[in-house]
């Protein structure tokens, strides 16, 4: 620590102009940058005789926390031990120049520094010299200079910028001509989503992963990336309403038209391969809200031999549950927001798939926009070193209520690839090695019926999501077909006595409990 003994000064709470400097740690292999890892150094009774302005004013330059934290005084002079942790950066400031704090008085809304550090004090500072105001140092210090990178920290630092600076304009250019590396600008990529994109990529096993805004940003840059004016899609019937809306209103506006079949409906997808010029094949698998699946393998197989690209949107699945891309796929899309954030915090989706292919929607990307900002992928990051854990416990619930639901006489059907009785149950088995969280569900009664038992439900949520650690439930007819009337409702399968139950981390026998008593009172 570097400390030196410099003429009293008074400051007042609200004196303008220079404020105290402090004794700070300098590392002395490196040149000083700034006033970072700096330390008060105060007699015990500070706190107390500080009156309420003067610490207000303190905490502006972090004296409050300093404060609070444990003291590193001098035995002889406090009267009361150094903390353990700090008596060696004591014992080094004390021995370099002695610091008496019973020479620190505090009176009024004064405080006099009677050992002010100041910063042409301070060791290697002649490439600060050109910032003479406190107001340019708190812009630069410790950053415009040179900053450490952090290597040794457990979590991964949150980079908040929004572009990235050249030190001379041959960077810029080596740059701009491919001889170096940058994200130049924050649209175009952030260190701490890097992070997201490896993690995902990883698990999908996937050459690149590109992170943007929201599921549904993924799904239609996607969309618009890959499939020219006036191509052709195929797509299934049972998908999140809000992409089938893009898909019928938007895209015909560029001359792209679609063939919607049934998950299940292999022939009709061929079909549409030998009368169309098939660009993509795009569909969920499990779908939303009836949990229908895909088979991957073949419909990859079909596709690609008709020079169509496949892209799966892995969402209710996961990566744990599903790998698309070893079945064939060459695409997978998620609403990150779901179960790989997990807390239902964040919103964000990802794109994975062959580098060149994510290349070309990220060329696209960088032009709409829609970038995910670094403090959503920290919480992503985050939330996926539960993913694994959240993942089995949101299966095994789900499962086993799913069983439970179906045995109900007040329950109607039950949707859930992991029971015999579904449609693509064998398939769900040869393809995934879970069946996911979500379980949707017919109540046996009509959409009054339904609404009382979702109303007596006391742990889910009501909302519009799912795959987080809260419950969450919801009527689809009331949730996302309100607008519609009952008979367009039913076009798309919609019942009024529709339930979408997605299954949070609580613990199974509360649930079981909870969405029994709500059976009870219908």
């Amino acid at each position: 620590m570097a400390v030196c003994t410099c003429p009293p000064r008074v400051f007042t709470s609200s004196q303008p102009g220079p404020r105290p400097r402090l004794a700070g740690r300098v590392d002395a292999t490196a040149p000083f940058h700034g006033l970072s890892s700096l330390i008060f150094r105060f007699p015990p009774n500070f706190v107390r005789q500080l009156s309420t302005k003067a610490r207000r004013n303190c905490s502006n330059i972090g004296v409050a926390q300093i404060v609070a934290a444990s003291w590193s005084n001098n035995n002889s002079n406090s009267g009361i031990p150094a903390a353990p942790s700090a008596t060696a950066v004591d014992a080094a400031a004390t021995a370099a120049i002695p610091v008496d704090p019973a020479k620190l008085s505090a009176g009024g809304d004064e405080v006099v520094f009677e050992n002010d550090v100041q910063l042409e004090a301070l060791p290697d500072l002649k490439e600060a010299s050109f910032l003479s105001s406190d107001g340019s140092l708190a812009i630069h210090a410790g950053e415009r200079l040179g900053r450490g990178i952090v290597t040794d920290a457990i979590t991964t630092p949150v980079v908040n910028t929004s572009a990235y600076f050249f030190k001379k304009t041959a960077d810029l250019i080596d740059f701009k001509e491919k001889r170096a590396i940058s994200f130049e600008y924050g649209r175009y990529g952030n260190p701490t989503t890097v992070v997201v994109e490896e993690k995902i990529s990883a698990l999908e096993g996937a050459e690149s992963t590109m992170i943007l805004a929201s599921g549904m940003c993924a799904s239609t840059v996607m969309l618009m990336a890959l499939v020219p004016a006036g191509g052709h899609i195929v797509t299934t019937t049972d998908c999140y309403r809000k992409t089938r809306i893009f898909i019928e209103t938007i895209l015909p506006k560029m001359g792209i038209t679609a063939t919607i079949i049934d998950p299940a409906d292999v022939k009709a997808l061929e079909s549409a391969l030998n009368e169309h010029k098939v660009s993509l094949f795009f569909t969920e698998s499990p779908t939303n809200p009836f949990l229908r699946c895909v088979d991957i393998k073949l419909v990859s197989e079909l596709c690609h031999k008709k020079g169509a690209l496949v892209c799966i949107d892995g969402t209710f699945a996961t990566p744990l549950n599903q790998k698309a891309l070893a079945l064939g796929a060459d695409l997978v899309v998620h609403s990150a927001t779901k179960y790989i954030g997990g807390h239902n915090d964040v919103l964000a989706g990802c794109i994975s798939g062959s580098l060149k292919l994510v290349s070309e929607i990220r060329t696209l990307h960088h032009i709409l926009g829609g970038a995910l900002n670094p403090n959503a992928a920290y919480l992503i990051i985050r939330g996926m070193k539960t993913l694994h854990l959240r993942v089995q416990q949101q299966n095994s619930t789900a499962s086993r209520m799913a069983k439970i639901l179906e045995a109900h006489p007040k329950v109607a059907r039950v949707y859930y690839p992991g029971l015999p009785s579904h449609p693509e149950h064998q398939l769900a088995k040869r393809q995934m090695t879970g069946f996911g969280g979500v379980v949707s569900f017919e109540i046996d009664g009509d959409l009054m019926t339904t609404i009382k038992f979702v109303d007596a439900l006391r742990i889910p949520y009501i909302a519009p999501s799912f795959g987080g650690c809260e419950s969450i439930v919801d009527q689809p007819a009331i949730m996302s077909y309100w607008d519609l009337s009952q008979s367009e409702r039913i076009t798309y399968g919609i019942k009024d006595n529709l339930v979408r139950f997605s299954f949070g981390v609580e613990d199974f026998e509360d649930l079981k409990t909870d969405i029994l008593q709500a059976l009870e009172t219908i």
